[in-house]
């Protein structure tokens, strides 16, 4: 019977106004290679993440996997996960906008400029994101913090509106609350073109990240896209708690450049590389600093915590300006950069004022500050020594501001801006972090110059001590590599099958797959597993059989799966599901396997009359998966029945395959059922 029910399953007829898009500068995927082709390379990369393929020989073959954009790396060159591979807004189906209700969390602070000929790079990939989603046929909602005490012109609600009305071109109301779901129940919600929620900065809710708030601003709501990237650093309610309740979350444009510009960052292809490093706190900055000494040739110290350095270098220097408790710090950056041979550059000179001569400025060298006398900005000499120095740069990233205790002089901001400026005109790729670094390059930058820019420091300092941003590790994840399906398999026309889960933790070895590509070699058939040693054990098992036609990856299906399955050059005509975690019966679980995004994908990828086969020993899983395929399905799919096949609850007697899992086996030997069902796509189905 299982044969036949093979036969049926799998061998029926299968037949299988325009926006100018932003300019982010994405780093593609490139192929996978393998390792007897770049076996030179090889020697300069320290990490690599590996999957295996098995060729006619039958002998595993490695591929090298090009670490994308979203990897981080520590100082030592060891591969981490601070920044994962996420769910963009670029990627996500068009079509699954329509009529959409989608809400954006924006930055306030650069969406709105004081002048429309100041709006940046930044601004204009975030407003972008909301046309975009608007002309695609969604619903938006936009919320966001705002401070009168930083705009005078956005006192209420309705006056940022307005703002956002005139900068968008589009109709923004105000909403007067923050729950989506309350706003559908008004009579102007399907009139208005966009709706605005109140200020989240009203509510305390919003930074303890309390669930209830949370639940209520993503209320009614499908889809979540983050453009407030300066808020990543940050636990709210409104960039991690509502992704517990949307089933996608993804970045926009602008989240997207930013995350690709910190990716940048650690990037040394361009050099000599050289870092430009303002402001103070060297104590909580000195893994980041740390960070950027292994990846940098030259460390230029332009704000307090020069003073700290130079105190670390045996120079003379007042000690009301060194950080105290900073100083094993401060010797051990300074260790690390020397065996390296990173040149750390210190300011020579100093512009002074003293509190007795208020209108009286000085300029006294770094080793010769007379008492009374307070440094406020870097002197002349400095300035040509950084000239000097950036001149030979290829890559230069200015963090942190030109600036000493309270002093609002910024000659030296605007004459290193000006330095920045001619580099960036000079092919030289230049990166600004921080608000004043940002107003300084603004002032002084040309029509064309170039630059990389990110408002909020505080935001890439986190990145660079190596902490994850739990506004990106909230966001869907995504497969990061392109993958060339003819180095997969043999034959990539022939249709595709797909386990998910590969049998799953519970069933070991993933013998349904491998018993399948045995059985049927007119298919391919491809494992996805979040579980990397199962998938080494897997993939050890087709070498041991020899096998032409089976694949493993490691990944998160429920957000990969159509970035995978999308690509394949074949159709798509079987997909199971067999024995997952109970816990994805938790609708609270924000990573469980089965979510709408996957039931969504499999439906769309899956030819007419192709199948979806679930199973599960525990009834209330399965028939929750049932249900959840049906009612994503949206009528394109329906339970597929044989005669005499189907028990009187409506499921499969037996396995229709003839093959079984561990699992499955071990629950049939203790002489407990399987809950198992098949789903037809209908023939109808677009």
């Amino acid at each position: 019977m299982g044969q036949l029910l093979l036969v049926n399953v799998l061998q029926e007829p299968l037949f299988c106004g325009k926006l100018n898009w932003p300019k982010v500068h994405k780093y593609r995927p490139r192929p996978c290679s393998f390792l007897e082709e770049c076996a030179q390379s090889q020697q300069s990369l320290k990490c690599h993440s590996v999957h295996y393929s098995i060729q006619e020989t039958g002998k595993v073959v490695n591929h090298v996997e090009s670490p994308l954009n979203h990897k981080a790396f520590d100082c030592n060159g060891e591969e981490s996960d601070t920044l994962p591979y996420v769910q963009t807004l670029r990627e996500f189906p068009k079509k699954e906008l329509v009529e959409k209700v989608v809400l954006v969390r924006f930055d306030s602070t650069i969406l709105v400029q004081k002048e429309a000929d100041q709006i940046a790079q930044p601004a204009s990939n975030a407003l972008f994101t909301i046309k975009y989603l608007h002309e695609s046929g969604a619903k938006v909602i936009l919320v966001s913090d705002w401070s009168v005490r930083n705009n005078s012109r956005l006192f209420d609600s309705e006056s940022f509106a307005d703002i956002l009305s005139s900068v968008l071109q589009l109709r923004v109301v105000p909403a007067r609350c923050v729950s989506p779901e309350r706003l559908a129940k008004t009579e102007n919600y399907e009139k208005t073109d966009i709706l605005l929620l109140d200020n989240l900065s009203e509510f305390k809710e919003e930074v303890a990240n309390c669930p209830k708030f949370a639940e209520a601003l993503s209320a009614g709501v499908d889809i979540f896209v983050n453009e407030s990237f300066s808020q990543s650093h940050k636990i709210l309610a409104s960039n991690v708690g509502v992704t517990r309740f949307c089933y996608a979350c993804v970045a926009g444009f602008q989240f997207e450049e930013s995350l690709n510009q910190l990716q940048n960052l650690k990037e040394t292809k361009r050099e000599p590389y050289v870092a430009i490093i303002g402001g103070g706190n060297i104590l909580d900055k000195a893994a980041a600093l740390h960070f950027l000494a292994s990846r940098c040739e030259g460390l230029v110290f332009v704000g307090m915590m020069c003073f700290q350095i130079m105190h670390a270098l045996g120079l003379a220097v007042p000690l009301n300006l060194v950080e105290r408790g900073a100083v094993k710090e401060a010797l051990d950056i300074v260790q690390f950069a020397e065996s390296r041979n990173v040149q750390i550059v210190y300011p020579k000179d100093f512009l002074c004022k003293n509190d007795q001569l208020p209108d009286q400025l000085e300029i006294f060298p770094s080793h010769g500050i007379l008492d009374g006398w307070i440094p406020v900005d870097i002197g002349p000499v400095t300035l040509d020594e950084i000239k000097s120095l950036l001149s030979k740069c290829k890559k230069t990233l200015w963090i942190g501001p030109v600036k000493f205790h309270k002093s609002s002089y910024i000659s030296g901001a605007s004459k290193l801006a000006q330095i920045l400026v001619q580099l960036s005109q000079n092919d030289c790729d230049v990166t600004v972090v921080g608000n004043i670094a940002c107003e300084a390059i603004m002032k002084e930058s040309s029509p064309v110059s170039v630059f990389n820019m990110i408002y909020n420091a505080s935001v890439v300092w986190e990145f660079l001590k190596g902490r994850k941003l739990p506004g990106v590790i909230a966001l869907d994840r995504a497969y990061p590599f392109y993958i060339d399906w003819n180095a997969v398999y043999v034959d990539p026309s022939k249709p595709l099958v797909v386990d998910i889960g590969s049998d799953s933790e519970w069933t070991g070895n993933g013998l349904f797959l491998l018993g399948m590509a045995k059985r049927r070699l007119d298919l391919n058939f491809l494992g996805l597993e979040i579980n990397k040693k199962l998938v080494r054990r897997c993939l050890d098992s087709l070498q041991r059989f020899g096998m032409k036609n089976g694949y493993f990856i490691a990944t998160n299906a429920t957000s990969a799966f159509h970035s995978i399955v999308s690509s394949y050059p074949g159709k798509l005509v079987l997909v199971s599901i067999q024995c997952p975690n109970p816990d994805f019966n938790n609708p609270d679980h924000r990573w469980r396997m089965l979510q709408r995004s996957l039931f969504e994908a499999v439906v769309e990828l899956l030819v007419p009359t192709g199948k979806v086969f679930l199973q599960s020993d525990i009834e209330a899983v399965s028939l929750r998966m049932k249900e959840e395929f049906l009612k994503y399905g949206k009528g394109r799919l329906i339970v597929h029945e044989e005669s005499n096949a189907i028990t009187s609850e409506g499921w499969l007697k037996e396995n229709p395959f003839g093959v079984w899992s561990d699992w499955e086996q071990h629950v049939l030997d203790r002489g407990d059922p399987m809950y198992r069902v098949m789903l037809s796509k209908s023939t109808n189905a677009e």
